[in-house]
């Protein structure tokens, strides 16, 4: 259904993440490539801004920032990019790491 690309600031929050969240991120991954209907329990489109937050629960909340390429709404995109990643703590940090996302996804853009 849905091609799932991935930046390298994501394969580092991949590579330091413990056994338990990257079974977590790969069941989240396996929704987003086999089903139509994605549940915003799972993803949620971050308000005043183009990307969406996968949210994950492994004993800490977390979260995945994603832009979806070719469509506003993940239900009907059919390419998502996996812009980073953090265990959400406070306000303050989420808002560092979504400007820290753009600034991703701008170089991201530019390579691409």
């Amino acid at each position: 259904m849905r091609t799932i690309y991935r930046t390298e600031e994501f394969y580092k929050f991949l590579e330091e993440a413990n056994t338990k969240l990257k079974s977590k991120i790969e069941y989240v991954n396996q929704i987003l490539i086999t089903q139509k209907i994605i549940n915003s329990k799972i993803a949620k489109k971050l308000i005043n801004t183009d990307l969406y937050e996968l949210r994950i629960k492994s004993g800490n909340e977390y979260r995945i920032l994603t832009f979806t390429i070719d469509s506003d709404d993940i239900n009907q995109c059919e390419n998502i990019l996996f812009i980073s990643g953090f265990q959400k703590k406070s306000t303050k940090d989420y808002d560092k790491e979504i400007k820290k996302a753009f600034k991703i996804l701008e170089q991201w853009t530019e390579e691409s």
